[in-house]
């Protein structure tokens, strides 16, 4: 019988080597098996491999470095990493340089000829030939702490693993969520968002899992949910900290099997998705006071991204006043151009609680209000608070 394919595991634990190894072959796979990273490389130079299993924390070369070492040599080799949750942060070092996933220790051997299946037939992702935009150049980032975030935004941006975006309201979030999916490989695929806190609980199973027809009263057809309609591409979850605890529970189940049922339904639903969640709560405390599991908020936080407070990025102000100068000109028909000197002044004096939100809101105010003629922003046109705060 031919192979599914090929797998190289790598780990220092003898019994853990053998018992992978087993379970693959059993399920059809071709395993071969390796007690450290200097190993391993000899085996990837001598064969030819479809997959390559490693675990973290080894004596030598670390499965980071070798992580490193198969990405500079075999770039389209998929290598999956194995970590208790002592060794998270390494976890998402190794995401950052390019893992596709990771498994936490000890492993459920279902869970893990899971990943693989995935992994092996997952289509190569098509390299565009010719970029036609930088995939960030609407995302203001000016200042240090925004240049930072780009950076990692590009790192992490092919990954699989979920990213939780937090930071005060109006910082940008979902922002910041599109501008990973436009970096990463499923540019050309859906990204859908969902805020949890718009939708009461029984609507919001539905929305995300979808329902089969005669689930619940006015369920005259079957509808696909937003994990289905984003399949291949990208799925936001904002504000997270809302979902009621038994929704929690299925979106565990969605990480960690990739797949669902359809409210109503019991044929499960494989799906492709990156998830993003994003939340201007506290999740830890939420844990604290039981409104939120924790065992998914370590799946959650696999990659954190914190935005800063627009006040902390002063230097983002005046480039993020201009974006929406121009988006709101062109919205109304005008043609202003440029921000007066004084207005610029009451703009970045002021403390903006609201954040990029609620400076957005004031440039489209200040858009409206201005002549049809004018040409500039000009500091009447900014609400009384600004001013008082120059």
């Amino acid at each position: 019988m031919k192979s599914k394919g090929k797998v190289l595991i790598v780990d220092d634990e003898p019994n853990i080597r053998r018992i992978l190894q087993a379970s693959l072959e059993r399920s059809g796979y071709a395993a071969s098996a390796a007690e450290n990273g200097e190993d391993a490389l000899a085996k990837l130079d001598s064969n030819r491999f479809d997959l390559v299993i490693t675990d973290v924390m080894m004596p030598g070369m670390t499965g980071v470095e070798l992580l490193n070492q198969i990405k500079s040599r075999w770039p389209e080799l998929p290598v999956l990493i194995m970590t208790a949750y002592g060794t998270i942060p390494q976890a998402v070092e190794a995401i950052k340089a390019g893992a596709g996933d990771y498994i936490p220790k000890p492993f459920d051997l279902e869970q893990m000829k899971k990943a693989v299946a995935f992994w092996l037939k997952k289509p190569a992702r098509p390299k565009p030939a010719q970029p036609v935009a930088d995939p960030l150049q609407d995302f203001v980032c000016a200042s240090p702490k925004m240049q930072q975030i780009a950076t990692f935004i590009r790192q992490v941006a092919n990954s699989r693993a979920t990213v939780l975006i937090t930071g005060e309201s109006g910082t940008g979030k979902e922002q910041a969520a599109k501008a990973i999916h436009r970096c990463s490989a499923r540019c050309n695929s859906p990204f859908v968002a969902v805020s949890c806190a718009a939708l009461p609980e029984t609507l919001l199973e539905s929305e995300l899992f979808g329902h089969e027809k005669g689930a619940f009263t006015g369920a005259d057809s079957a509808k696909p949910g937003r994990f289905e309609l984003a399949d291949g591409g990208t799925l936001l979850l904002d504000e997270i900290g809302e979902v009621p605890l038994p929704i929690q529970v299925k979106l565990l189940r969605v990480l960690q099997e990739r797949e669902f049922e359809r409210l109503g339904g019991t044929a499960p639903i494989k799906v492709d998705v990156r998830l993003i969640a994003a939340s201007n709560r506290d999740l830890e405390e939420a844990v604290g006071t039981g409104q939120f599991r924790q065992d998914l908020l370590f799946r959650l936080k696999v990659l954190t991204l914190e935005l800063p407070p627009l006040r902390e990025r002063i230097e983002d102000i005046l480039p993020l006043t201009e974006l929406f100068l121009q988006r709101f000109s062109k919205r109304e028909g005008k043609q202003i151009a440029s921000v007066q000197p004084a207005a610029q002044q009451r703009l970045t004096a002021y403390s903006w609680p609201g954040n990029v939100r609620e400076l957005e809101n004031v440039i489209e105010r200040a858009v409206v209000l201005a002549a049809p003629d004018a040409r500039e922003l000009t500091a009447d046109l900014l609400p009384a608070a600004l001013l008082k705060a120059a």
